[in-house]
């Protein structure tokens, strides 16, 4: 296929670089920048002054002054996304500027902040705007890639007006899961763990379910340790945010990594990284957890306490190298990228086609 442009775009709260990886968002972008670059189209990256993503051209839209005093004392990925902030404000602007100066027809538009980004979108009229990793609620474009099945469907469900049966699906949506580098992710194989611990890493916050992980590994005597942000209280062993390094060796040399959410998940970044390394996944059955978790192979989904104890000793059956293959096979960046790239030609056929392919419009 001929070669796209691509005009992505960052949030202020952050830098597309390696320090900034407990952002799930972020790490979209970086990684969306290397695959698109991969194969071949042009990318524009709008996003803070530091970058460690590859693309043709890095538009700083936000000086690392203003980034850090609009995060304050407190950790990033807790930063307000309040579109009326000067932070906002001044890097929705600067983006949407930089964007006029460099868009060409049959370029795309690619955001991340879903109703945060919406101000850029109102300022680009005829461009065409993709949502492109939909795991949030405030979506508004036209043409959006949501991060699982489960997530399109509770989006068009809450749009519903009481009646979900009401809802009809929208031609221009696709579903694109999350992704990654196997490479960046160490994998330990088959060989006798060290020490028996299983592993929380996500926000301290109850609908991520770290109190269930505390309640369940107490009543059954096992090591927990809890990676993330938050008020670190109860059991287990807290380490605070950690890097993707520190990260990567937590998951590979953990028994499991629970991930008991509450919520609906969008997607989970956490549960495909640990498989990565060959660590198998102790879940709820919500949301994408019952697209990413295959029960009983790469995992196992639960509903109940008692569920939950005996997949602690459950878990140790599974075969790690599996868990390893089955990111490999579908989520890393060249089985994503190829996706991502029928999706955007499907986009330019509405140029010729109309609403669905084969139909004039």
């Amino acid at each position: 296929m001929n070669a796209l442009r691509f005009h992505v775009v960052g949030l202020p709260h952050t830098q597309v670089a390696e320090a900034f990886s407990a952002c799930a968002f972020t790490n979209k972008v970086k990684y969306f920048c290397q695959m698109m670059k991969d194969r071949g189209h042009a990318v524009f990256l709008y996003a803070g002054e530091q970058n460690e993503a590859t693309c043709d051209e890095h538009i700083v839209c936000i000086s690392e002054a203003a980034r850090a005093a609009h995060v304050g004392d407190g950790h990033y990925t807790a930063a307000p996304w309040d579109t009326a902030s000067p932070a906002w404000r001044s890097f929705n602007l600067n983006a949407a500027g930089g964007i006029v100066s460099r868009h060409r027809v049959g370029d795309f538009v690619c955001l991340i902040g879903g109703v945060a980004h919406k101000p850029i979108a109102d300022l680009l009229p005829e461009a065409t705007v993709v949502e492109f990793g939909v795991g949030y609620g405030g979506c508004f474009a036209r043409h959006k890639v949501f991060e699982s099945n489960a997530w399109m469907h509770t989006v068009y469900g809450a749009r519903s007006n009481g009646d979900p049966c009401a809802v009809d699906g929208e031609w221009w949506d696709a579903v694109i899961p999350g992704y990654l580098d196997p490479a960046e992710f160490p994998f330990r194989g088959a060989e006798r763990l060290l020490d028996d611990y299983y592993l929380f890493v996500g926000r301290l916050i109850d609908r991520k379910g770290f109190a269930i992980a505390q309640e369940v590994c107490e009543a059954a005597g096992k090591r927990l340790v809890l990676a993330g942000p938050g008020e670190q209280t109860g059991y287990g062993v807290f380490t605070g945010v950690v890097g993707p390094k520190a990260r990567g060796i937590l998951m590979r040399d953990a028994t499991a990594l629970l991930m008991p959410t509450r919520y609906i998940e969008p997607f989970g970044n956490v549960a495909i990284e640990a498989m990565a390394c060959g660590t198998p996944v102790i879940s709820t059955d919500f949301g994408a957890m019952t697209e990413t978790v295959i029960d009983g192979v790469t995992g196992i989904r639960c509903r109940t306490f008692g569920e939950f104890l005996r997949a602690l000793e459950a878990v140790k059956h599974l075969d790690r190298a599996v868990c390893r293959q089955h990111v490999i096979d579908n989520y890393s960046l060249d089985v994503i990228g190829a996706k991502y790239e029928r999706y955007f030609e499907r986009l330019g056929h509405l140029w010729n086609e109309g609403w669905y392919e084969g139909k004039a419009a």
